[in-house]
């Protein structure tokens, strides 16, 4: 399994709850989760395969940045 660290914009509950149904949809990704306590707002995705770019790309729909670590 690979991990993937990106640096968002998603810095609270609300904002995780709206990219759930997003990360959820990709089915590349088993696992993820946002640290919103860190100043990066980081977003770790954990599976196999995950296309980067099209992750960025499903969130830019929804009105979030993220950018590889």
């Amino acid at each position: 399994m690979n991990t993937i660290k990106f640096k968002t914009n998603i810095n609270c509950s609300a904002c995780v709850a709206k990219v759930t149904s997003t990360l959820n949809d990709q089915e590349q990704i088993e696992k993820w989760e946002v640290d919103t306590e860190n100043p990066n707002k980081i977003l770790t995705v954990q599976g196999e395969d995950i296309d980067e770019a099209d992750l960025v790309k499903s969130l830019q729909k929804i009105g979030y940045k993220a950018e590889k670590i």
